[in-house]
């Protein structure tokens, strides 16, 4: 924390002044040439959006980010914060961080004027200097600029033609920091006008007052392209004071969408040591969002959000808990029958077209996990027939060929030792994970024994069932062969 100073203490210190651009580019200069990380977490943008974001910051431009739901839009604006100067002067009691060498409002120029050198200066920490706001339809110009507060006025005794009765706004508020206005289509027409001299001339006008109020802010905007049809547009006289429009995108491998899901779950650190996740579980909870972003039931212009892989994640490790507690057990691993729980995660983030809603949102996506296991298991796997030749085996013949005299029954509270048990029983399936994943973990050959089971009630060669409290895997009987297994 800084101590208060004077303002001759300042200029004696050999502080020079920066703009917020000349804050960012220095800052963002010196991190390149130290070889440090510019922007923390942003996985899968290393080549895509971090450069233009670079770039954007090098030419001093305000940036549009435009992307789909969950493309870490406000945390690319958040990291923004970390190449700001860790503190920045301003004179003490100031409402919009007036700098000592420029004050803008009356108040600092007042002060300034009558104590000179002895003006107090304090200090604001680069963490306070990030303003965001939603822009929704009832956003109004006194919210975002300002008005006139008549109860300063009554209460400074003061005309209401005095500067000094002025309410000022988020933005003028936000003065020498970042300003994100998220999702910026929903912001009315008229609203987005008074944006228009904030970011060419530096002017804000509040009622009647005209101020010229050379305002030093780092404007981020975020839409969706959704919204410039569904909701609204970005005005184009507005756009075309934004220098730099810069694209989003979902993560283009399971691998980084895997990384942002570890880094974004809140996980307990209790849960995170009693809880294990092999890599194909984690690689398959990450394929469902691949699925459901190229299915023909979800709606690809409203996009699949990260946050949906996030949540299910935490869904996933809430199931597990819930295991370890009715089990009295102290560690547990995550398992295939525990992605029914997911089910809640997927259907509140995505948005069905028509077929979908027919279909419903429950069978959607119990269809998205099915593609995604069917996915996963091929990965690893051979593909299972569709038909199978008279007294030709294939890889599945003698697990199929098992159930023909036996079935099972997983619990789902049951421990681990107990779960595993269960499948080793099934000797040809043993033999199958052995033969096909011997180069994978124990963890991820325990995993490989569902998928294939999953796989093969998928592909309708075996029958699976379910309650409340557990999951039965059986032949396919008489009705199941005229009517449909589950």
């Amino acid at each position: 924390m800084q101590k208060e100073i004077t303002f001759k203490e300042l200029i004696d210190s050999g502080y020079k002044e920066k703009t917020i651009t000349e804050e960012l580019q220095a800052n963002l200069i010196a991190r390149i040439q130290s070889k440090q990380s510019v922007f923390e977490g942003l996985w899968g943008y290393e080549d895509t959006v971090v450069p233009q974001l670079k770039k954007a910051i090098l030419a001093g431009h305000h940036i549009n980010l435009l992307g789909l739901r969950g493309q870490a839009k406000t945390k690319i604006a958040r990291s923004m914060v970390d190449l700001l100067d860790e503190y920045m002067p301003i004179v003490k009691g100031s409402e919009i961080n007036d700098s000592p060498f420029q004050p803008i409002s009356k108040f600092a120029r007042d002060l300034i004027a009558e104590l000179g050198d002895a003006t107090p200066i304090t200090w604001v920490h680069r963490n306070e200097r990030f303003f965001e706001k939603l822009a929704t339809p009832d956003v109004n110009v006194s919210d975002l600029i300002g008005d006139i507060d008549p109860i300063k006025a009554a209460t400074l005794k003061l005309p209401y033609s005095d500067e000094r009765v002025l309410h000022y706004g988020m933005i003028p508020r936000a003065n020498r920091s970042i300003f994100v206005l998220n999702e910026l289509p929903d912001l009315q027409a008229r609203i987005q006008v008074s944006l228009f001299n904030i970011l060419q001339e530096g002017d804000i006008q509040i009622r009647g007052f005209q101020l010229r109020m050379p305002l030093d802010i780092q404007f981020v905007f975020t839409a969706n392209p959704e919204d410039y049809t569904n909701r609204g547009s970005i005005v184009t006289p507005l756009k075309d004071r934004i220098g730099s429009q810069i694209f989003t995108h979902y993560p283009k491998s399971i691998e980084l969408a895997r990384e942002i899901t570890e880094q974004e779950a809140n996980i307990s650190p209790e849960n995170n040591a009693a809880i294990s996740i092999s890599t194909i579980a984690k690689n398959l909870l990450e394929e469902i969002a691949f699925e459901a972003r190229n299915s023909e039931y979800v709606d690809a212009k409203s996009g699949v959000s990260a946050r949906m892989t996030i949540s299910a994640m935490e869904n996933l490790v809430a199931a597990a808990r819930l295991r370890l507690i009715e089990a009295e057990s102290t560690t547990t691993s995550i398992r295939l029958v525990d992605f029914a729980s997911i089910i809640p995660s997927i259907t509140g983030k995505i948005e069905l077209v028509y077929e979908g809603e027919q279909e419903g949102a429950d069978q959607v996506a119990n269809l998205l996990i099915d593609n995604a296991i069917i996915t996963q298991f091929e990965k690893i796997f051979p593909s299972i027939p569709k038909l199978e030749k008279e007294g030709v085996k294939t890889t599945y013949t003698e697990i199929i060929e098992w159930f023909d005299n036996n079935y099972i029954e997983l619990n789902y509270t049951a421990t681990d030792k107990e779960f595993h048990e269960n499948l080793n029983k099934i000797t040809p399936l043993l033999a199958v994970v052995k033969e096909h994943s011997s180069e994978l973990d124990k963890e991820d050959q325990a995993f490989c024994m569902e998928l294939v089971l999953w796989a093969l009630t998928i592909k309708k060669k075996l029958d699976k069932s379910e309650n409340t409290t557990s999951l039965k895997f059986d032949s396919l009987g008489i009705n199941q062969f005229f009517y449909g297994s589950n």
